[in-house]
């Protein structure tokens, strides 16, 4: 214990939630991301500093195993802590490495969720830039605007796809758990038509059990005359909802439900008090600055990113993960498996 802090280990999820929203941090370093986490192999710490009373820096770390006996800790969207207080950034830092080589973890990953450079406590206890888990580039829409400036920072497009779904018949619902079964249905065609990887069924089951009930989160399901035609999964936490996951049939495209289905989550969200819409990812290359025509990324990335570009939203990037590595010969392990195949985190 230092002087100046006390460690808490193992906090009240409650009074947890409740710091990373005053804090404006992050859905994964809420306690229903860590649960989620841990029913599909993760193992689930937070630790905590408290000051003078009240807590002040904190994190939720993420261990699981992994194939030729690796292990690593990892701290998605976090630490959850003041940029600036670097004595907080230090014994946090200290404490998370303590726990991370006690479970035999070759290294501890953060990933903050933070645009700023690497803070100089990082670099202080060896910290050094490494490969992300998450998506390092998004989109965030403001939200604290009305309805109609909202729109209107629209492409002309994309207002014209949101009128034409309404009138073309579209509606769009919410959906909870027991759509689960209808949502994973979708993902399977989305995921056989644009060649990604996509959890197992009780997965998403789980992730629309537990967000709903703890971080805010909402299915909505766009519909043709009752027919599912694709459907998105939106968190809010704080001032902040992400689009964390999206999902198509091949029928009826022309009716553009999924234009309908962000404009109504981007309404949910304000009524929220929601600040911002993050679209949650495009790839990492400066897309606007490169004529259509010359991409060197694929057909689907450039479309994926004109998609969620079109919403009028700001390109934001984030500072990247840093690793703290136990093991060099165990590192150098994982970063060759990872860098055949990625996993999905």
């Amino acid at each position: 214990m230092n002087e100046k802090f006390n460690v808490i280990r193992d906090l009240d999820a409650r009074v947890w939630n409740d710091f990373v929203c005053a804090r404006g941090g992050h859905l994964l370093q809420t306690s229903a991301w860590g649960e989620l986490k841990s029913r599909f192999g993760w193992r689930v710490e937070r630790v905590a500093l408290e000051r003078a009373g009240a807590l002040v820096a904190g994190a939720q770390m993420l261990t699981r195993d992994f194939p030729l006996g690796l292990k690593l800790a990892y701290v998605p969207r976090g630490p959850v802590i003041n940029a600036r207080d670097a004595d907080a950034q230090k014994i946090l830092l200290d404490e998370l490495g303590a726990i991370a080589r006690a479970r035999g973890a070759f290294a501890l990953k953060l990933e903050p969720n933070a645009t700023s450079p690497l803070p100089i406590a990082f670099e202080e206890r060896g910290l050094e830039p490494a490969r992300t888990l998450q998506p390092q580039t998004t989109i965030h829409v403001d939200l604290t605007r009305d309805l109609e400036t909202i729109l209107a920072a629209m492409k002309p497009k994309w207002r014209y796809n949101i009128r034409l779904a309404e009138k073309k018949g579209v509606t769009v619902r919410g959906g909870d758990a027991r759509d689960a079964d209808l949502f994973f249905n979708l993902l399977q065609i989305t995921s056989q038509r644009d060649g990604f990887a996509i959890h197992a069924r009780d997965y998403y089951r789980a992730a629309l059990e537990l967000l709903s009930a703890d971080a805010g989160a909402q299915l909505f399901i766009a519909e043709y005359a009752r027919e599912p035609l694709a459907a998105i999964f939106v968190t809010a936490v704080g001032d902040e909802a992400i689009y964390l996951y999206g999902a198509s049939s091949n029928a009826q495209r022309d009716k553009m439900p999924n234009h309908a289905l962000h404009w109504a989550a981007m309404q949910w969200a304000k009524t929220r008090g929601c600040a911002r819409y993050d679209l949650w990812g495009i790839a990492d290359t400066a897309w606007a600055d490169v004529p259509v025509g010359t991409k060197n990324n694929s057909s689907l990335q450039h479309g994926l990113y004109q998609f969620k570009h079109g919403f009028g939203g700001e390109v934001v990037r984030y500072a990247g993960a840093y690793d703290f590595v136990f093991s060099r010969g165990k590192y150098f392990l994982y970063q060759r498996a990872v860098s055949l195949r990625r996993s999905i985190i």
